[in-house]
């Protein structure tokens, strides 16, 4: 159902088809939809997926991908933004990714001792990431931010944990969910070792160390979310955690394949500690990654007189099909222009929506922020307070026009014409943000608003 936009039209045009009505049929996922929800809490997997992310006019459940298209039970087409929630960074079905599993999953993906591609893919990691001298593999990026806050607390003897305030999630587990608003069932003790900082605020990080004098283990946070680091906050966060012996960890789930083939930490010219890895590093594929130095490192392993950590032992860490994926991932990095390509398409992209919102004077309502190569967007109402319900607008009109857009994130199939198609249809759904600014919300927005992950009530 993706509109057919090979022409450029013109805002007027765009404003007359602003009331687009909804050409998709939804009704076999509103069938699986009510399935779903009777045998799979939240009727997904995965929170970001589920149903309160989404208008109720939104496709359901997704049959197949290729490139930034996917279809839908519906038999629906549409573009994709967010790619897998940011993990599929070449595209879906990527064909000289899917050609390496295909291959290696031939040949078997579990044995009872380890696989040589193991080695392979640990080397071919640790050759871009510098300062990395060990690496761990695992299959989620929460598993491996557990661990490192495992190290951690075994390497300095110490409890507490400091994270970023500013940076929405980090793992599922207890550590760190446990300082969210939905922290049922975690134990107060163990929310009461995770405190918190702001980023860029270095005078924040200060305040924690002295209020907690030899109590913190180490600081984790990732590289950039939206502003750059100011006044070498990074690289003075790392001085700060030295002066109190706690690691410093950069959480590169999302900056990993995104901002430079090395990660944030590349693009910054810093060497954290630990450092983890996942998304992008298998485009799509199951696998993640704890890199760091040795000394910390090789707690987890069984050549040292110290006290053994049971650092990450899982069944599936290291599936063979999902290393080979890893690697040719990799491999496409290094020897095509991937980075580049992404900071490029969402420059574009930023150029031509910022010129959509100029037309509707919209500036103090819509915005397109963050890295080029990570793009968001923020949705504000008619007190220029952000707002939920006109998320929820966007996303409706967005759909309307063949777009899944919970984000503007770029991957390496988003083509200058669908760069073009995008800066189009975001306009169209604009026209109608406008309007109801102007007219009132009720009027527009089919069904109720999007809410919120982090709640504690549904």
């Amino acid at each position: 159902m993706t509109a057919n936009l090979t022409t450029q039209p013109t805002y007027a045009e765009q404003e007359e088809t602003a009331s687009l009505n909804f050409s998709a049929r939804f009704q076999s996922s509103k069938a699986l939809q009510q399935k779903s929800h009777t045998i799979i809490p939240g009727g997904a997997h995965t929170y970001a997926k589920g149903d309160d992310q989404y208008p109720e006019n939104a496709p359901g459940f997704i049959t197949k991908g290729k490139g930034c298209r996917v279809w839908d039970v519906d038999g629906n087409e549409f573009i994709e933004y967010g790619m897998g929630l940011r993990a599929v960074t070449l595209g879906h079905a990527y064909e000289p990714v899917i050609e390496a599993v295909s291959q290696q999953i031939l040949l078997g993906s579990n044995f009872t001792r380890p696989a040589r591609i193991e080695l392979d893919c640990a080397e071919e990691l640790l050759e871009l990431i510098d300062g990395a001298e060990m690496v761990k593999f695992a299959k989620d990026g929460s598993t491996v931010t557990g661990a490192a806050i495992k190290l951690s607390r075994a390497y300095t003897g110490r409890d507490k944990v400091a994270i970023c305030a500013d940076h929405p999630f980090f793992s599922s587990e207890d550590w760190f969910i446990g300082s969210t608003p939905i922290s049922s069932g975690i134990p107060q003790v163990t929310r009461d070792l995770t405190v918190k900082f702001r980023y860029n605020d270095l005078d924040s990080v200060k305040t924690l160390f002295e209020q907690y004098p030899d109590q913190i283990a180490c600081v984790i946070l990732e590289p950039v979310k939206v502003d750059d680091p100011v006044d070498n906050f990074l690289h003075e966060v790392q001085r700060l955690c030295r002066d109190n012996g706690a690691i410093f960890i950069l959480d590169e789930m999302i900056t990993g394949f995104r901002l430079h083939n090395g990660g944030g930490q590349k693009y910054y010219n810093i060497v954290p500690d630990l450092s983890a890895f996942g998304k992008g590093l298998g485009n799509g594929f199951a696998v993640s990654a704890l890199v760091g130095k040795r000394e910390i490192m090789d707690l987890g392993g069984i050549n040292h007189e110290r006290e053994r950590v049971f650092l990450l032992s899982t069944t599936h860490g290291a599936e063979t099909h999902a290393l080979a994926a890893a690697i040719a991932t990799m491999q496409v990095y290094k020897t095509e222009g991937v980075i580049e390509f992404l900071h490029r398409q969402g420059e574009k992209l930023t150029e031509g929506i910022d010129q959509a919102i100029a037309h509707y004077q919209l500036q103090d309502y819509f915005e397109v922020i963050g890295k080029p190569c990570n793009l968001v967007y923020a949705t504000r109402d008619e007190q220029k307070q952000p707002s939920q319900a006109y998320r929820t607008l966007f996303l409706q009109e967005t759909i309307a026009r063949g777009f899944i857009m919970p984000s503007l994130v770029v991957s390496y199939s988003h083509t200058d014409e669908v760069i073009e198609q995008t800066v189009n249809a975001i306009a169209g759904a604009l026209s109608v943000y406008k309007q109801a600014l102007e007219n009132g919300i009720e009027g527009y927005l089919i069904g109720r608003p999007v809410k919120p992950v982090f709640r504690p009530f549904c």
